[in-house]
């Protein structure tokens, strides 16, 4: 947390997605914001292949933002990566002159892509004491734009206003973002 008077007020608080209505104490109300960045979201498997465990996360989101309050998640551009397969090459989060390359693996169960791992290759020759740390593995479910946009409208109902950003711009200004980031004003 950053050590400056603004955030002296903020109230964080952490908890498992699939149990957080109950593993929270939320204000009356609600929160005024629900922010999940940095892709980590795309980390919870789809063990059952029917997305009720992202589901259910996301009611407990809903259920957390008090009316009139937001909701900003985001997940990397997986359309992309499964037509291209490879990640964008720009990264508005990452951005690393140590990265030498990125593989890309995908994961199909039953003809439907589940899981796509990045692995990556790291020059860290000059950096002491991180020889043995040249590769790193990173495994996410693969969130297509229009399947999430419609999993946060059907949890969110037709009275919530749903914006999708491409790389925190709008959709047309950025064809091929890296990420695409979701805000959704929960309906008053």
């Amino acid at each position: 947390r950053r050590k400056e008077k603004s955030f002296e007020d903020w109230e964080i608080e952490e908890a498992n997605w699939l149990s957080l209505d109950r593993d929270i104490n939320a204000p009356e109300g609600g929160f005024d914001a629900l922010i999940c960045m940095g892709n980590s979201f795309a980390h919870l498997p789809d063990f059952h292949g029917d997305q009720r465990d992202q589901r259910t996360s996301i009611e407990n989101f809903y259920k957390l933002v008090k009316p009139g309050g937001i909701m900003i998640i985001d997940h990397r551009n997986y359309d992309y990566i499964l037509k291209n397969g490879r990640a964008p090459q720009k990264n508005i989060y990452y951005n690393s002159s140590h990265i030498k390359d990125i593989k890309t693996s995908v994961l199909y169960v039953n003809n439907k892509a589940n899981l796509i791992t990045l692995d990556y290759y790291m020059n860290v020759a000059e950096l002491n004491g991180y020889n043995d740390c040249d590769h790193f593995r990173l495994s996410y479910y693969p969130h297509r734009v229009e399947e999430f946009s419609e999993l946060l409208r059907t949890v969110f109902g037709p009275r919530s206003k749903h914006t999708v950003f491409a790389d925190f711009k709008s959709l047309n200004e950025e064809p091929d973002p890296s990420f695409y980031i979701h805000v959704v004003e929960k309906a008053a």
